[in-house]
């Protein structure tokens, strides 16, 4: 028996590898699942972000041709169509754009319940809301001018300005149809349309200008007026596609029932507005706030080139911001919570990393960031030395708008106007005016306070707010939201 017991513990095995395979098996297998679903999550996200990416740098391409064709005008004329266009206009653009980033939560989560039917009622609602908002904001078109020397710009700027505006005045009203197309097509992954649409216009934005501009010299007017055609052919483009069998399960042709249930639309627009709104208006009042500094055309130019690339490198995180605010809605409608968190993770880690690029390649080229827009060696050097602000403005804004997505896909809209409002406009702008005049750091002081007293704290507590999510629970309320609008006309 002895011998036999001994041989058995010799024989036996020391360690159970079996085991130990099986265990590292599973471990590879949830290795290998992560990767499968990073990499079709991205696949999905991917799908909004690519297209949407192109066809914003497009867009935004329009604003930044344009004001590098003012900006070797004369200096004069690049001061005058900074301030139009980023302050004017951008306060505009940033309210409309706001307001129909309510169709993101409503067309997004539709789809994602298969209500089809209640995409092109939304779409409608929405062109109502917003061309009534137009009319509202409309006198600030007309009395730029006054506007303008009221709030400390110089009167050559001012009056130059007001005259440019003028000529946005049919832009302002394409944003009220452009908006909400966007958003209804991007709500469907329908991005590539309005990415080609978007390519067309850029091209025939470069040719007028070309050809208008440098031939027939029609100066600063001539370029704010190809801007409005240039525009104009996105609406129509976008238009036509949307009506004439693009869409055939979401738009079913024109309905009187986009007129009932505007009030509760016009409250989720005017949140939406709002929380939109107050993020694009934040730099906006920087470049007002540089104009009331010493040598304040120089100043102004120096920062509208800085915002410039920082809007265009914007489009980037903005991609993001669409297709966040897509895959969120979508997984949230179909009452996924789990994936509307994991679409969320992705979406976030890989804008960061493109963030970090960015923030790399400014640091390295700072002396040469200026020279598309201007020639001029006070104006290079002036920029050379905001461009480490510039570089962790970039980096900031690879996080905050894809957690600003994640609001919209999840229809916290209401909630993130307040937190934007403390942030930016109760801490950041005191923060820069104290730096800015009281600590005579001029430009430099103010936009360091507003980005780290204003946009630092909005995304960490962004951050806190998405990463505590009960994502299960939201995805119920996403559910009974659907439900909700979708019987608003069976409660007339």
């Amino acid at each position: 028996m002895s011998d036999r017991r001994e041989t058995e513990e010799i024989t036996a095995p020391l360690l159970d590898y079996s085991s130990i395979q099986t265990k590292e098996g599973i471990e590879d297998d949830e290795d290998q699942t992560l990767c499968l679903k990073v990499w079709i999550e991205s696949k999905k996200l991917w799908k909004v972000v690519g297209p949407a990416i192109f066809s914003r740098i497009a867009s935004y391409s329009m604003f930044v041709i344009t004001q590098a064709f003012a900006g070797h005008l004369g200096e004069l004329e690049l001061a005058a169509m900074a301030i139009a266009s980023n302050v004017v206009l951008g306060f505009d653009f940033g309210l409309l754009l706001g307001m129909a980033s309510a169709l993101e939560t409503l067309c997004g989560q539709a789809y994602g319940a298969k209500k089809y039917y209640m995409l092109g009622v939304y779409l409608q609602r929405s062109w109502i809301v917003l061309f009534l908002c137009c009319v509202v904001t409309f006198p600030i078109f007309i009395f730029a001018t006054p506007i303008l020397k009221l709030l400390g710009q110089p009167a050559d700027v001012a009056e130059l300005c007001g005259l440019v505006v003028l000529c946005f005045i049919p832009l302002h009203f394409s944003f009220a149809l452009q908006f909400p197309l966007q958003r209804f097509l991007q709500s469907q992954i329908k991005n590539q349309v309005i990415a080609w649409v978007n390519l067309i216009a850029f091209v025939v934005h470069v040719l007028l200008n070309w050809l208008i501009v440098y031939n027939f010299k029609l100066g600063i007017v001539g370029t704010a007026l190809i801007l409005n055609f240039s525009w104009w052919v996105i609406v129509l483009g976008l238009f036509l596609y949307t009506v004439c069998g693009g869409c055939p399960l979401t738009w079913t042709g024109f309905s009187g029932e986009a007129f009932s249930g505007l009030w509760e639309f016009l409250k989720l627009s005017a949140s939406s507005g709002v929380m939109l709104c107050l993020e694009n208006w934040y730099y906006r009042i920087l470049i007002v706030m540089t104009g009331n500094l010493e040598n304040a055309k120089i100043a102004v130019d120096a920062l509208s080139v800085c915002m410039n690339i920082n809007g265009w490198e914007m489009m980037i995180p903005l991609g993001f911001f669409a297709g966040t605010g897509v895959r969120v809605a979508n997984e949230l409608g179909a009452g996924n919570g789990k994936g509307a968190k994991f679409a969320a993770i992705v979406s976030v880690t890989q804008s960061i990393i493109i963030g970090l690029f960015f923030w790399i390649l400014i640091m390295f080229f700072h002396n040469e960031l200026a020279l598309i827009f201007t020639s001029s060696d006070t104006v290079l050097k002036a920029v050379s030395k905001l461009s480490i602000l510039l570089a962790f403005t970039v980096l900031l804004n690879s996080v905050q708008p894809i957690l600003s997505g994640v609001a919209v896909g999840s229809g916290w809209q209401s909630y993130v106007a307040y937190i934007n409002l403390g942030c930016y406009y109760l801490l950041g702008l005191p923060l820069g005016c104290l730096m800015g005049w009281v600590f005579h750091q001029g430009v430099m002081g103010i936009w360091a306070g507003m980005i780290f007293g204003g946009t630092a704290i909005q995304t960490l507590i962004l951050a806190i707010i998405t990463i505590r999510c009960d994502w299960e629970k939201e995805a119920k309320k996403a559910s009974m939201h659907v439900k909700k609008w979708g019987d608003v006309k069976h409660n007339m």
